[in-house]
C-alpha cells in the first residue's frame, strides 16, 4: 500500500514539473498563437511570461504588440483605452530593459500613436512629439524597420489631416513646432519605404493607399488597395484592413 502511495506521489510530482512553464515557454506559446492570429491567447501567454520575468524584453514588447492589436478595432471605449494603456506601459518597460533594440521603440511609438488617434485633435497634439521621437530613435537603430517607417509616414499624414486651425493651435500655443516639419511628400516617402521593406504586410498597402487618396493620386490608391485584397491574411487585424481596402475600391 505504501509503495502504491509513493508511486502515486511520484507521478503527481512528475506531472507538476511537466506542467510548470518558464517565461521562455510562455513566449514560445504566445508566438504560436500570434502566428495563428489568436491575439487574446497570445497576449495571455506574454503576460504570464512577464509575471515570471518582469524585465523580459521580448515578452514586454510582444505583449505591447498584442495589446495594441486587440485595441485597434475594439468598439468598447473602456476596453480600447485599457488595451492601449497596457500596450504603452509594456513598451515603456521594454525600452527601459533594452534601449538599444528597435522593437521596444517601435511598439512604444505605435501604442502612443494609437492612444493619440483615439482622442480629440487637441489631445492628439500632446502625443505627437513622443511618437515622432520614438519612431526616429527606432530608425537610428534600424533605418529599414518597416514598422517605424510606417509610423513616420502616418505621423506626417495625420498631422496634415488636421484642420488648419488645429495645426495653428499646435504650432503657436501648445509647443508643437515640430508640426512644421510634416508634409505630404514625407508621408508618401516613408509609407512607400515601409511597403518596400515589408511588401507582404497588408496594413502598409492600405495606409499608403490612404496617403495616395488624400493627395489626389486615385490610380495609385486603387492599385494599393487591390494589392491588399490579394495578399493572404497574416496579422490579427488583416480582416479589418481588407474591409478598409474594399471600401476604398467601392468608393472609387
Amino acid at each position: 500500500m505504501r509503495a502504491l502511495q509513493y508511486a502515486l506521489t511520484g507521478m503527481v510530482f512528475v506531472a507538476s514539473v511537466a506542467g510548470a512553464q518558464t517565461a521562455a515557454d510562455h513566449i514560445a506559446l504566445g508566438d504560436k498563437e500570434y502566428v495563428a492570429m489568436n491575439a487574446p491567447a497570445a497576449l495571455q501567454h506574454y503576460e504570464e511570461a512577464i509575471k515570471l520575468d518582469p524585465k523580459n524584453y521580448e515578452a514586454l514588447w510582444k505583449a505591447s504588440r498584442s495589446a495594441v492589436d486587440l485595441g485597434s478595432f475594439e468598439r468598447d471605449d473602456g476596453k480600447r483605452e485599457a488595451y492601449f494603456k497596457d500596450g504603452e506601459l509594456d513598451a515603456r518597460r521594454a525600452v527601459e530593459a533594452n534601449p538599444g533594440d528597435p522593437e521596444g521603440h517601435f511598439h512604444l511609438a505605435r501604442s502612443l500613436g494609437k492612444n493619440a488617434l483615439s482622442q480629440g485633435p487637441r489631445s492628439r497634439i500632446k502625443y505627437a512629439k513622443d511618437v515622432r521621437n520614438e519612431a526616429l530613435e527606432c530608425l537610428k537603430i534600424n533605418p529599414k524597420h518597416a514598422g517605424c517607417l510606417h509610423v513616420m509616414g502616418m505621423w506626417n499624414a495625420e498631422v496634415m489631416r488636421l484642420n488648419g486651425f488645429t495645426r495653428m493651435l499646435a504650432k503657436n500655443f501648445l509647443g508643437g513646432k515640430i508640426f512644421d516639419s510634416a508634409n505630404w511628400s514625407e508621408a508618401r516617402r516613408y509609407m512607400e519605404e515601409s511597403v518596400a521593406a515589408e511588401p507582404d504586410r497588408i496594413v502598409h498597402h492600405v495606409d499608403l493607399a490612404g496617403v495616395y487618396r488624400d493627395t489626389g493620386d486615385k490610380a495609385k490608391a486603387k492599385a494599393e488597395w487591390q494589392v491588399a485584397m490579394k495578399l493572404p491574411n497574416r496579422d490579427y487585424n488583416d480582416r479589418h484592413y481588407k474591409a478598409e481596402a474594399d471600401a476604398g475600391l467601392r468608393a472609387d
